[in-house]
């Protein structure tokens, strides 16, 4: 796939916008394969500390039920592949090994903060550091 680079951490961690239902899921199961979006696209979204209150602004605005999951991009190999959505913007997306849609595990997540918002921002300690 053009515009696609596999296997090749760009960023030390990652992180996954989780909903509540999505980070219980994960806490106790283990793993999961996230939402819908994931589901029907074969894999996990994930995005760059910088990119992360854009994916909020566009994606997830006024809600109150996300976590900001931090995951060790090293952990999840060479199945993690930065995808170009545009000329300037490459975000990770899990796929698994060999692109087999594998279930993200809780052993890559290293953090999770709940996000709160504030005069319609999200924040978080982690997004602090963006």
């Amino acid at each position: 796939m053009a515009g696609a680079t596999a296997g090749v951490a760009k960023e030390e961690f990652v992180y996954r916008v989780s909903t509540d239902e999505e980070w219980e899921e994960l806490q106790k199961t283990k793993a999961t394969l996230g939402g819908d979006l994931d589901r029907r696209t074969g894999c996990i979204h994930l995005s760059d500390l910088r990119q992360v209150k854009m994916v909020l602004n566009n994606f997830y605005q006024g809600r109150k039920d996300l976590y900001l999951l931090q995951v060790d991009a090293a952990k999840l190999g060479e199945g993690l592949i930065y995808e170009a959505v545009d000329e300037s913007n490459a975000f990770p997306h899990f796929y698994g090994p060999s692109r087999s849609f594998r279930p993200l595990s809780i052993d890559a997540v290293t953090r999770a903060e709940k996000l709160e918002l504030v005069n319609e921002e999200f924040t978080c300690s982690l997004l602090d550091q963006a």
